[in-house]
């Protein structure tokens, strides 16, 4: 065993642990919505000690969330000039302090 790599991956599993457990929850419901439409439209619930949120999305090839936009302290918001077809999207809840919960993919649909 390495015991100096192990500690210092002990050490990063600590800082991780601890960012998500000062996180806010993530949102319950995350909706999508803009079928045809040149733009992607967002409706997430309210998540109580939540600061604002950050929307993510990332090419349908990519393993990593490319882009984001924190947004505020709203329930919904549109990224215009953006194709849902073309992306995957999320949700996180910020905290006060700059802590994000996990990003929350869409798990419902409005027009």
């Amino acid at each position: 065993v390495n015991f100096e790599y192990a500690a210092k991956l002990t050490a990063v599993n600590a800082i991780n642990l601890a960012s998500i457990a000062w996180a806010p929850p993530a949102p319950k419901t995350v909706k999508i919505g803009g079928i045809v439409e040149p733009a992607a439209k967002f409706q997430w619930s309210k998540v109580d000690g939540a600061k604002g949120y950050k929307i993510y999305w990332r090419d349908t090839t990519s393993p990593t969330w490319d882009h984001s936009r924190y947004v505020g302290d709203v329930t919904e918001f549109v990224l215009d000039g953006i194709v849902i077809d073309n992306y995957f999207f999320g949700v996180s809840a910020v905290s006060e302090d700059g802590f994000e919960s996990p990003v929350v993919f869409p798990n419902g649909v409005f027009r």
